[in-house]
């Protein structure tokens, strides 16, 4: 058996171990960072299982819900899912109990508090710790806020902000100092921007107004 012939031999063997989770990653990472319906998935995957087995698969809706709950793929809303690899997953162990999360939802109306969509758009939420729990946040309603998975993913993926305003407070301390009326007022409306869209809110501002 020449090396050619051998080397195929393998990779069909290798392709037809793959399972329908494994099919369904293949598709979502050939195409990151698109909010992919679910149907067509399903047909793919389906299609392709066929092709390696001879048999159809079964439930590879649930695979899919299977693969976001492990944290792989994320949820848009109802039937669209995306893959990020920029995404970094992290099981939540102290998670807000559901009872709270329940408080929280109601009491945002059950929408997202930075784009205003949620379940009655179809968008999937979340309870998200105002101050991580990293540092020293709680589980208590008043420390939670409902987020879309959307900017719930850009408040993990994004904490260079953090960094951001607290180089804007010494930039503002700076010019007050300096008697900048310009630098202040600029410094002034970026905290006003971190305010408006709940970012970072843990860090208050400097000129004593509300973070939240």
């Amino acid at each position: 058996m020449s090396k050619d012939l051998k080397f195929l031999l393998e990779r069909v063997k290798l392709r037809r171990s793959k399972s329908i989770s494994e099919l369904i990653m293949e598709y979502f990472e050939t195409h990151p960072k698109q909010n992919l319906e679910h149907a067509p998935v399903v047909d793919w995957v389906e299609e392709q299982y066929v092709k390696l087995t001879g048999k159809k698969p079964r439930d590879t809706w649930r695979a899919i819900r299977k693969l976001h709950q492990e944290g792989k793929l994320i949820k848009v809303q109802k039937g669209i899912y995306r893959y990020d690899p920029d995404y970094v997953y992290s099981e939540e162990l102290f998670d807000f109990p559901e009872d709270i999360k329940e408080v929280i939802f109601t009491r945002d109306n059950y929408q997202c508090v930075v784009c205003g969509l949620g379940r009655k758009d179809g968008v999937e939420i979340c309870a998200d710790h105002i101050i991580p729990k990293d540092k020293g946040g709680t589980n208590t309603v008043e420390n939670g806020q409902t987020l879309c998975t959307q900017h719930n993913l850009i408040k993990k993926n994004y904490s260079q902000t953090e960094a951001g305003k607290r180089y804007f407070i010494k930039m503002y301390e700076t010019a007050v100092k300096n008697n900048d009326d310009k630098m202040v007022n600029f410094c002034k409306q970026v905290f006003s921007v971190y305010n408006k869209h709940k970012i970072n809110t843990h860090i208050p501002r400097p000129n004593q107004k509300s973070a939240s």
